[in-house]
């Protein structure tokens, strides 16, 4: 992580979230999804995910049903058995993972199943798509432990 760019991210995040709420309830889809791509290449070449994976300690993506099959095919194990060893239901009935950080994410913060990975995973931290504005709540969390959400939203909040 370059250390200007991202010095006490954690921190300004923190200070800015009404300033990010305001901006993501406001916020103008025809202007700002065009500058969303840009932003999001502009973000990852200051964050480099294998040195922070917060995601994968912090965060649990959904598992949906072709997730399930692919990654259980993968490892060859039975749907069932794979949703017993490593998921939860969680309270919107989604399936999780069942502890944090993720039982795929080894200690050099590489994933064991990265060619496989969840579609959460793969798309996460949606900086590049609607998502950020069309859930806002999600953008805010996640604004407290990815630093590229939180340099994609200081250049969107930025005038």
């Amino acid at each position: 992580m370059h250390s200007e760019t991202l010095e006490n991210w954690e921190k300004k995040s923190a200070d800015h979230a009404k300033d990010y709420r305001r901006f993501l309830e406001r916020a103008d889809k025809k202007k700002v999804l065009p500058k969303l791509q840009d932003l999001h290449e502009e973000a990852f070449q200051h964050a480099d995910c294998l040195a922070c994976a917060n995601c994968c300690k912090q965060y649990s993506p959904r598992f949906k049903t072709p997730d399930i099959k692919r990654i259980s095919k993968v490892l060859r194990m039975k749907e069932g058995a794979f949703i017993e060893t490593y998921l939860r239901l969680d309270e919107e009935g989604d399936y999780v993972v069942k502890s944090t950080p993720c039982p795929f994410l080894g200690a050099d913060n590489y994933c064991s199943i990265y060619e496989d990975r969840p579609s959460d995973c793969r798309r996460f931290p949606y900086t590049d798509e609607d998502v950020l504005l069309k859930r806002p709540r999600i953008t805010l969390k996640n604004a407290t432990f990815c630093p590229a959400v939180h340099l994609v939203l200081e250049k969107l909040i930025s005038p």
